[in-house]
């Protein structure tokens, strides 16, 4: 038989992150800081308008753009929350911002056009560009310069082929933020060279000593924004699939028709408790979100102030539930580290590597788990770094 596959299947690599998932399903006794999502259950509230929704029967298709009630509230929330005014009808309810991200940017990358990526960032933006017929270009980050987008790593990307740029903050892996005044500072090599803006803040809630300032709330940033949200990590829905995206009227048209043709929509029941956790949040001012926030800002401060002590840099996060932690004083590699602390101590971190050639030298490490699994495996971490230097001081006799 033929080989049915196609050369971008073929070349499509696996995640860098499923590795260590399947691994740590092997291993009992695992402790796994290596999957981004909430260690809370979703608010009963929430869960119970889900189950409600099928108690009444509500199992049928919504509309392709999602049922308005939940595009109103999103309205709302983007004002309310972030102050920026996107009308209902310009609103797509989606599976999960993975989809959003994947609509923007097969609405938007033609072959051959390339998308600047912060270098690290989340693993799906360069297989996706690379599935459009795109070519992903990296923009080097640092934790020097807080691992953000600066303007003069902008413009040294830019070339006549380059059409979009892709800002994901607060940023999975480093706990990266861009401030307004950061944001503001590389608006005038967007205009100059007319760049769209696919901006993913999914983790906009979970910022730690300041508000999170979306890109689209600055000035004439709106029409050129695709902006990208949801309820997973807000609101500890992961597996309820629901997300959104907001664009200018011409991209947002051209979403939908792909929306259309291959979700069609999100999961009914799904539209029902985002709803729930929306109209909730309004009455209680989103305490579950600022409870969740709290407890999330000790565990950060736990891990950071750990890492540090055993002498492996760790950038202060100031955004999302993640620390990237140099490994570089060990003498190993990301990967290496990862694999030895996996083997040797069943303490799953994902490589750095997995989220650009930049972070090759890094481990990222999930908070998002309890306090009583961050302590043993802090202690484990610990046991290895030091038979790492015990071992490498014999090697030298």
């Amino acid at each position: 038989m033929r080989d049915f596959l196609t050369e971008k299947a073929k070349s499509l690599k696996p995640s860098g992150i499923r590795k260590y998932f399947d691994m740590v399903e092997t291993l009992p006794d695992a402790i796994s800081l290596g999957v981004g999502e909430p260690d809370f259950v979703t608010p009963w509230d929430v869960r119970s308008a889900g189950i409600r929704s099928l108690q009444k029967g509500y199992t049928q298709y919504t509309g392709n753009r999602g049922l308005l009630e939940l595009r109103k509230l999103i309205s709302r929330y983007l004002e309310e929350r972030f102050s920026v005014e996107y009308p209902p009808e310009q609103i797509i309810v989606t599976v999960g911002a993975s989809e959003g991200i994947d609509l923007a940017l097969r609405a938007t990358c033609d072959l051959g056009d390339e998308i600047l990526l912060p270098d690290p960032a989340y693993v799906s933006y360069c297989p996706i560009v690379s599935l459009c017929g795109g070519v992903p270009v990296a923009v080097k980050c640092s934790a020097e310069n807080g691992f953000i987008l600066t303007p003069e790593a902008l413009e040294e990307a830019i070339t006549p082929r380059t059409k979009a740029v892709v800002l994901a903050y607060p940023n999975n892996p480093t706990g990266g933020i861009m401030t307004k005044e950061e944001l503001e500072a590389i608006l005038p090599v967007i205009e100059k060279h007319d760049l769209l803006v696919i901006s993913d803040e999914i983790y906009a809630e979970l910022t730690y000593g300041g508000r999170h300032v979306s890109v689209a709330s600055l000035a004439k940033m709106r029409e050129r924004t695709v902006l990208l949200g949801g309820f997973s990590k807000a609101f500890a829905m992961t597996g309820w699939r629901i997300g959104f995206a907001c664009a200018p009227r011409a991209v947002d048209g051209a979403m939908l028709k792909i929306h259309q043709y291959t979700a069609l929509c999100a999961p009914r029941v799904s539209q029902h408790a985002a709803v729930a956790a929306l109209a909730g949040g309004f009455k209680d001012g989103f305490s579950s979100v600022e409870q969740m926030r709290a407890e999330y800002d000790r565990r950060r401060r736990f891990i950071v102030q750990s890492f540090n002590e055993l002498g492996l840099d760790c950038f202060e996060p100031r955004g999302a539930f993640y620390c990237f932690p140099s490994v570089k004083r060990t003498g190993l590699t990301g990967e290496q580290f990862a694999d030895g602390l996996l083997k040797t101590e069943q303490v799953a971190v994902v490589p750095g590597s997995a989220f650009g050639e930049c972070g090759g030298m890094h481990v990222r490490c999930s908070y998002a788990t309890g306090m009583k699994e961050l302590n043993e495996a802090v202690e484990r971490i610990a046991r290895f770094v030091e038979n790492l230097a015990k071992n490498r001081k014999e090697s030298e006799k």
